[in-house]
């Protein structure tokens, strides 16, 4: 364990100016506070935090930081409070402290929310101040060294499992590779100990063979490099067994046709120097297609900036070769500790600079609960990236596999809501287009559009998916909301009785709403019938008499509009997924007669009055709703299935597109259900604007004398 002296002496060592006797008196606060504690080790807990300031001072973090790293685990596991932070340290101090608290006094329901909650958390707090996420960075490492004394192998695995997917992309993204390569492999040896042992063992069966490979290249590599009179410094080493584990399953290959297991670093005085050391080596070495990525002219969202590529290099071993400036190299070891400074006031480096900590924010702000935020902060992390442009040629860094809706959510969130289409590289393209590395992308927008559903399938960035869940979320809300109030009125017309959002006021407590639009939702949602609300505001109205078990309402009588009503419910053209939703076993149009089935927890599903569906429901009627079209507001093309028989001979095809297209339809779905020598029959998806629209194509096809049969499907 490391001595006070030694730890005052090791920051004074890079920062002549810290604050010494602070750090001594955190140094003796801290062990007076854990006092007799152990940890699972059987070491004193006082151990822990003095080496959690090591790992720190190892990146020369200022003093503060430094005397966080020391206190960071008082709050939570002794009498130590907060106030008493700030009395003897200072607010600058108990706000950093507070900032890496790991707040597991949270009481909430499950581990993972617990873990969500507490990740959420620690962003708000590193938003504030980078250094929370490095003192945090700090702990979990020294935490994941001595993971093995923990007894329980399921909580090893689920500490090293959050470690992987939460605190290594961190640190990567805060630009500290070094620590990212420790924790990622300290995981994988808890999570895959097998694959582990196995990499490792063809490690070292390499490095027998191979003798001193590394020295012997390294030295090839200088000699033609100063033959050309290029000055730089080179090191080598191996890559680590994850980083190498997760390439070979990424590709599908085995681990002798890993083309990079060793990588070596070429570090010169200059960018100008750098890219000719790029041009000696390779024109003296073949370079493996590629594997050439330039990350100096375009950065890294973290500000890693290297050349890499890929060579068949000295004694025909097939390398990566990293090559940087010493100012870049101190980047990529670092990260943003590589350039930390309090010069104003000693404010430290405002967090907020960095985009990615800014969308993880915009991630926060949309989610709906803790577990769906973790799961989009994943998406974010978890990337290998393609670099975009926009038309005035900024640089956009966006996972690989995103699409052009993702880069109009990267570019601005208003952007992604109001996208109708793309131009890739000049051409128009699907919004499900995969980008890749280089494409300019020019989003189109409408003032008047919204985010599709839909999009959900084929975006990949948590700040999409966020974003596109938070429209359906609150227009779903609404829309439970206006069907709630609909469904009440009529009831309450149906009885004779006033209706009136002032006289739900009194029952709201009856249903746990705060508010009426509460009930309404419920209403809307099918949770509550607008029967038990109308008895609830007048009690004295009697119960309609139980049906007799066994006993079903005929399908007509159900059917049969009532005696007396324009009490229809107005419908429509809905996004699909929403409130009101059309059934898709008969697809309804505009035009047709209607009937509205309430589906718990889904609104209300709209069926055509004739669907063999309906049939089901016939002894509920207390679900079935009056509605109707309300044409004036359908302004969404809606699909018509048609059941298609055509002759099998060249040209037919092309004869049945024709004809739709003509007609201004639009096929969205083909589907053959039977073919013979003869004839093909297919079920035909149209987008269409009304009943009358649909049986002008359906006329029109049945004019065509390739098509056999057509007629409207049905269930």
């Amino acid at each position: 364990m490391m001595r006070q002296y030694e730890l005052v002496e090791r920051v004074k060592s890079y920062d002549p100016g810290a604050d010494e006797a602070m750090i001594n008196r955190a140094y003796v606060f801290s062990m007076k506070a854990h006092g007799a504690q152990k940890r699972a080790s059987g070491d004193p807990y006082f151990a822990h935090p003095i080496e959690v300031a090591g790992i720190l001072t190892g990146m020369k973090l200022d003093g503060a930081s430094i005397v966080t790293a020391l206190l960071h685990d008082t709050v939570e596991d002794t009498t130590a409070t907060l106030e008493e932070i700030e009395q003897h340290f200072g607010p600058n101090i108990a706000r950093l402290v507070d900032g890496v608290t790991k707040l597991s006094r949270l009481e909430l329901q499950s581990d993972g929310t617990r873990q969500a909650e507490n990740f959420r958390k620690l962003l708000l707090a590193m938003s504030e101040d980078i250094r929370v996420l490095l003192v945090k960075l700090a702990d979990r490492v020294h935490n994941m060294r001595t993971l093995d004394f923990i007894a329980d192998p399921q909580k090893r695995r689920r500490i090293a499992l959050e470690t992987m997917e939460i605190y290594a992309p961190l640190a990567e993204r805060i630009g500290i590779n070094d620590m990212k390569d420790e924790l990622e492999d300290l995981a994988f040896a808890q999570i895959n100990p097998d694959a582990r042992v196995s990499v490792m063992a063809r490690l070292e069966f390499l490095r027998t063979k191979g003798g001193n490979l590394v020295e012997r290249i390294i030295a090839e590599l200088k000699r033609t490099l100063d033959a050309d009179g290029v000055e730089v410094s080179i090191s080598g080493r191996e890559k680590t067994a994850f980083s190498i584990w997760r390439k070979m399953q990424r590709k599908n290959v085995g681990f002798e046709q890993l083309s990079d297991i060793m990588a070596f670093r070429v570090v010169a005085d200059s960018v100008e120097n750098c890219y000719r050391a790029l041009g000696v080596i390779h024109s003296h070495y073949p370079m493996v297609p590629g594997r050439f990525k330039d990350y100096i002219s375009t950065p890294k969202p973290n500000n890693y900036q290297s050349v890499h590529t890929g060579i068949l290099g000295p004694e025909r071993q097939r390398i990566e070769i990293q090559i940087r400036t010493r100012a870049m190299h101190d980047v990529a070891e670092l990260g943003v500790a590589a350039h930390w400074n309090y010069k104003q006031n000693g404010s430290p480096t405002d967090g907020k600079q960095y985009r990615w900590l800014r969308e993880l924010l915009d991630i926060l702000e949309h989610a709906a609960g803790p577990e769906e935020f973790l799961e989009h902060t994943k998406l974010e992390m978890f990337q290998d990236q393609v670099f975009c442009f926009t038309p005035k040629g900024e640089v956009v860094a966006l996972p690989r596999g995103a699409c052009p809706v993702d880069f109009g959510y990267a570019v601005h969130s208003e952007v992604g809501d109001r996208c109708i289409g793309s131009k890739i590289n000049g051409r128009l393209m699907p919004l499900r287009t995969q980008l890749a590395n280089g494409d300019q992308v020019e989003i189109i927008t409408s003032k008047t559009s919204s985010p599709s559903p839909t999009w959900e399938q084929f975006v990949v960035t948590g700040k999409a998916k966020a974003r596109i869940r938070r429209f359906v979320r609150l227009q779903k809300r609404t829309e439970f909301v206006d069907l709630g109030r609909a469904i009440l009125q009529k009831t309450f017309r149906q009885e004779g009785q006033p209706f009136s959002e002032k006289g739900l006021d009194g029952v709201l407590r009856n249903f746990k709403c705060e508010e009426v639009d509460d009930l309404f939702a419920m209403v809307g949602e099918g949770l509550v019938t607008g029967r038990e609300v109308l008895v609830a505001v007048f009690p004295g109205l009697k119960q309609p008499a139980p049906q007799a078990p066994g006993k079903v309402v005929p399908i007509a009588r159900a059917r049969a509009p009532k005696a007396g009503a324009g009490l229809a419910i107005p419908i429509r053209g809905l996004i699909p997924g929403m409130a009101v939703h059309y059934a898709r076993c008969c697809h309804p149009l505009p035009g047709d007669r209607i009937v509205g089935i309430v589906t718990t927890g889904k609104g209300v599903a709209i069926h055509t009055i004739d669907c063999e569906t309906l049939e089901s429901f016939a002894d509920t009627p207390e679900r079935w709703l009056d509605v109707g079209w309300d044409v004036g507001e359908v302004t969404q093309e809606l699909v018509g299935r048609l059941n298609v028989v055509i002759a099998n001979e060249p040209g037919s095809l092309g004869s049945l597109t024709t004809v739709i297209g003509k007609n201004l339809g639009n096929i969205t779905n083909l589907k053959i259900t039977n073919r013979s020598v003869d004839f093909f029959e297919m079920l035909l998806d149209v987008e269409v604007k009304d009943v009358k629209h649909l049986s002008n194509i359906i006329a029109a096809l049945r004019a065509t004398p390739v098509i056999n049969s057509v007629e409207r499907a049905r269930g």
